[in-house]
């Protein structure tokens, strides 16, 4: 009787794990893949343009990530669309993005090509009004290099427990930078992204986030590329700040009076994504998914009005 319980229960979970995942699609045929990294997405609704695109962080997948952040049930309530594409242990032996790998990271080259073939590619199958990115950790660092690189394309950005692009080259820079933040001061980030980026002036809106008590990415590096972002896009010298229970909000503005950028700390949270999982569609609990006061997706997409 016990086996037939068992073999009852794994034979559910196979279903439930498959089933659970029936509504990603395999992206395939994207173009260059230098980065050699793969990639699923959600189709939202013909009438609905909106596309969001989220790297995980390491040791993580992906989708599992959508799910358990609120994101998935959210772009199936409001049915816009979905892009995730996913790193390979053979790639990274934890699964992350290469965000310290200059070949990996440079515009037009490695993963961070690979990324912006798989954004084109279903932006032309679907002709996406707004198109947003979301990082969490690697991920947001990953993030930061394709919001840097290719400004045009997004029209608004999320880094999460992440580090600012250029902050490192190798893996020894990398680990500096996670455990004491920049080496760099925000001035000179601002005007090594110019150089990368001259011809551009048009930054995308970006919001940061980052806990209070993360010992795996330094706070630093949150507050020091919100700095360098507010001072690139030519915002508000001082932030609006605004305190609420658990958090703290800073906005800077930009001439229109609407933030360019925005920091949010949240007290007393570790390394991961914030999470409500008391709310519907609030997420749920996970390692570097954590639950606090406030949604990271569910604000994020109030912001950008999804």
């Amino acid at each position: 009787m016990y086996k037939h319980i068992c073999t009852f229960i794994a034979v559910v979970s196979t279903l439930f794990c498959t089933f659970s995942h029936a509504n990603f699609l395999p992206l395939n045929n994207f173009g260059a893949n230098p980065g050699e990294l793969s990639a699923s997405y959600l189709k939202g609704a013909k009438d609905n343009t909106n596309l969001i695109v989220l790297l995980h962080g390491c040791v993580q997948q992906g989708e599992v990530l959508a799910k358990q952040s609120g994101l998935y049930a959210l772009a199936s309530k409001k049915q816009f669309s979905l892009l995730i594409p996913q790193q390979s242990q053979s790639n990274n032996i934890k699964g992350c993005f290469n965000w310290f790998s200059k070949q990996d990271i440079e515009k037009n080259q490695g993963e961070s090509l690979s990324i912006k073939n798989m954004i084109s590619t279903l932006n032309t199958q679907q002709n996406f009004t707004n198109i947003y990115i979301i990082g969490l950790s690697a991920g947001g660092a990953m993030a930061s290099s394709m919001l840097v690189n290719y400004p045009e394309i997004f029209t608004a950005g999320a880094i999460v427990a992440g580090i600012p692009y250029l902050c490192a080259d190798n893996l020894i820079t990398a680990i500096a930078c996670m455990r004491s933040g920049p080496s760099q001061q925000s001035s000179q980030l601002t005007q090594l992204v110019k150089q990368k980026n001259s011809s551009n002036n048009n930054w995308p809106p970006l919001s940061i986030w980052t806990g209070t008590q993360d010992s795996v990415v330094n706070p630093i590096n949150a507050q020091q590329l919100a700095i360098h972002w507010a001072e690139l896009s030519q915002s508000s010298p001082q932030p609006k700040v605004s305190n609420h229970p658990g958090y703290k909000v800073s906005q800077w503005q930009g001439q229109n009076k609407l933030p360019d950028v925005e920091l949010i700390e949240i007290e007393n949270m570790t390394h991961g994504i914030a999470i409500t999982p008391d709310i519907a569609n609030g997420g749920s609990e996970a390692p570097f998914v954590i639950k606090a006061p406030i949604s990271t997706v569910q604000y994020l997409l109030n912001a950008w009005e999804i």
